[in-house]
């Protein structure tokens, strides 16, 4: 018998997306697990498949809407696979669907639906600092200094990047500025119709240095999901087929090393594991039309550019600009919904979400001819998580 290729290239296809509106935090009408149901089913009304044929579903980040009661919610008559990606917060996006995909290629299940649901008015802020009584373990060794929150933390991260590659604060501005020019042609978006100038980033408030009030994502209610099925199926569902190149998540050595103390500290945490991921999805750095980096802050995704060989660190101060950063024209297309800084901070899955529309031609900023689409999750957290998205045309 010969050795079966282990990869996922190919196997897996996205047939349906869908989202709920998106709201500012706290304003959502209805709570996380309705928003968690409509999403789920737009995604599959999306694909033209009934909702009781979905038997799986992959989520990640502590989503509290547990598979057993969305099952019995849809009407579901079979449960057969039901996955939640272990920690680090929004660097969970993309295993998540490389865990769906994987059940869905192995027969696992069938019809895998990746969501993931966010009520912050309704269960508290991811964005505030600590509000603990006492501290122990790590955080007796940060709290009592002021390292209080995730921009804190991530923040010193960023600083060492800076300083250690001689790469400029600029290259962040242009993150925040390409963003928020997509979300003015995307009518989903929390910042439709809040243009930002160079001037009124430059001019707000300091939250901790080197980040500015816009280099820090929003804060929101929704839930957005897609459905993954085997890609022989995919050819006959209401949308075009969107495949699965490759998936990878993972960490560098001692990622997670308490108190700040990573060898690889300026970093995205992507070292390891974006070459796994090319090598997986046959494709190289150069064949990726359309980015999609989640942003917990902008000093993230430029590290993660870089470590996705998007650019050199000597390269990043000419090539991150904001005229390459934009559709349709730009060298370098990111977060072409305007991602969790200007759409909605959905804990990065609208980038997931948003990968598949560009390459469907659907995207409210179209890449023309977008053939291949990364989508990175969770810079700077210790498990990253990557995808590469691909059409017919792609696989070749």
């Amino acid at each position: 018998m010969g050795e079966v290729a282990r990869t996922l290239r190919g196997r897996v296809a996205v047939a349906g997306v869908g989202e709920t509106t998106y709201y500012r935090r706290g304003r959502s009408p209805d709570a996380e697990f309705l928003l968690a149901v409509k999403a789920i089913k737009a995604a599959c009304a999306d694909a033209g498949i009934d909702v009781r044929e979905v038997d799986g579903f992959a989520s990640y980040a502590d989503d509290r809407n547990q598979p057993s009661r969305l099952a019995a919610a849809l009407g579901l008559p079979e449960l057969r696979f039901s996955n939640m990606q272990w920690g680090s917060g929004g660097g969970g996006a993309a295993a998540a669907v490389g865990n769906a995909a994987a059940a869905v290629a192995t027969g696992l299940a069938d019809a895998v639906v990746v969501f993931r649901a966010l009520a912050q008015g309704q269960f508290g802020r991811f964005g505030g600092g600590t509000r603990r009584p006492a501290v122990h373990g790590e955080a007796a060794m940060t709290v009592p200094y002021g390292v209080l929150s995730p921009a804190q933390m991530f923040a010193m991260r960023t600083t060492r990047f800076l300083s250690e590659r001689g790469v400029d604060r600029s290259t962040m501005r242009a993150v925040a500025l390409a963003a928020y020019h997509h979300a003015q042609q995307n009518p989903r978006a929390v910042m439709h119709g809040r243009p930002l100038t160079t001037e009124a980033y430059d001019e707000a408030r300091w939250i901790v240095e080197p980040y500015r009030l816009y280099d820090c994502c929003l804060e929101n209610d929704g839930a957005a999901a897609m459905v993954l099925v085997p890609a022989d199926r995919a050819r006959d569902l209401a949308k075009p087929p969107v495949y699965l190149l490759g998936a990878a998540q993972g960490g560098e050595h001692r990622a997670a090393a308490p108190v700040h103390n990573a060898p690889l500290y300026g970093t995205a945490c992507f070292t390891t594991v974006a070459p796994r991921l090319y090598e997986q999805a046959g494709v190289k750095p150069g064949d990726v039309d359309v980015v999609q980096v989640y942003e917990n802050f902008t000093g993230g995704v430029v590290m993660a550019l870089i470590e996705h060989g998007l650019c050199s660190y000597e390269e990043a101060n000419d090539v991150l600009t904001f005229e390459n950063l934009v559709a349709p024209d730009g060298r370098l297309p990111l977060n072409t919904s305007g991602g969790n800084l200007a759409e909605c901070y959905m804990h990065g899955f609208g980038l997931q979400v948003e990968a598949v529309r560009q390459l469907r031609g659907e995207s409210c900023n179209q890449v023309p001819g977008a053939a291949v689409a990364l989508a990175a999750a969770g810079p700077m957290v210790p498990v990253t998580s990557d995808c590469l998205y691909g059409t017919a045309e792609a696989l070749g």
